[in-house]
């Protein structure tokens, strides 16, 4: 019996369906459920809520989940050796866990939820971690299906999210992520937490999506940000010349120095540039 609810320990579940952790899979399993059910609070308020979680594996945070009173949990786990463990938390907790195997690069929650919203709260997989962040991030229409993502990253990963400018790890994801949400890193957790340890510290980040980010075509912002940070020791005037347009006009347009760098440019800095790229392209277009 485990400290959070009447289920075996987790080691017990993983060494019952013989679930070693898979390389291939990015698999690092968190057994400590003092820490899971500390994930599971970052994500409050709990009570009613419908969570979606990516890759729960033997099930740790899964169970934490449902010890604090979420209404339902969306499972996505690819790994079939993993279904059987997931089952007997959803008959411990019957008709609030839904168990979908599928691989969560593919999978659109939105199909289960009825058009209610839900909260991503995940351990995520470190291999795809940052594109399934891109691919939320990159939600239309926006605000998006979730109000709340609660995530576990690679500390590296964790400050480029949150990054602003003049921060050493600023960058496009740090552009996209803190132009459409708030971006906090939560606390960390040692690699000895998990089997098998990583070799890299991990860290928890809530994002909440902001209800009306600064009005931009997101694709323009993402062309913005690639050519800036692409040659990022170069001034703008340089940086940009891959947009196909003059640069410096365009800076210039945006009220932004071409001669600075793109990590000195806040991401209101990017948004004013790609509204302008947006104006650029729309009067070459209608060009006789």
């Amino acid at each position: 019996m485990s400290a959070i609810d009447d289920l075996p320990p987790l080691s017990d579940v993983i060494r019952r369906h013989e679930l070693s952790a898979r390389k291939s899979l990015g698999q690092n399993f968190l057994l400590d459920l003092n820490l899971t059910s500390r994930i599971a609070r970052a994500a409050a308020p709990l009570e009613g809520a419908t969570i979606v979680e990516i890759g729960p594996g033997p099930g740790g945070l899964t169970r934490a989940l449902l010890a604090q009173g979420v209404k339902r949990v969306i499972a996505v786990e690819r790994d079939e050796r993993a279904i059987p463990a997931l089952e007997e938390i959803s008959q411990h907790y019957p008709g609030r866990l839904t168990i979908v195997n599928a691989d969560a690069m593919t999978f659109d929650p939105r199909q289960h939820l009825n058009g209610e919203r839900a909260k991503i709260v995940a351990n995520l997989p470190y291999n795809i971690a940052t594109v399934l962040l891109i691919d939320w991030l990159s939600a239309e229409p926006w605000p998006p299906w979730y109000d709340m993502m609660v995530l576990m990253f690679q500390r590296e990963v964790a400050e480029r999210i949150v990054a602003r400018e003049n921060d050493e790890a600023y960058g496009r994801l740090g552009v996209l992520s803190n132009w459409r949400a708030e971006t906090k890193i939560l606390f960390d957790i040692a690699p000895g937490a998990f089997v098998p340890p990583p070799k890299v510290t991990s860290s928890v980040v809530r994002l909440i999506p902001r209800v009306a980010p600064e009005p931009c075509d997101r694709r323009m912002l993402e062309r913005v940000a690639a050519a800036a940070f692409g040659q990022r020791r170069k001034m703008l005037r340089q940086s940009l010349k891959s947009l196909s347009v003059d640069p410096a006009l365009l800076a210039a347009a945006a009220g932004v120095d071409p001669t600075r760098r793109a990590e000195t440019i806040p991401v209101s800095g990017f948004v004013a540039m790609a509204r302008e790229l947006t104006n650029m392209q729309s009067a070459k277009t209608k060009m006789p």
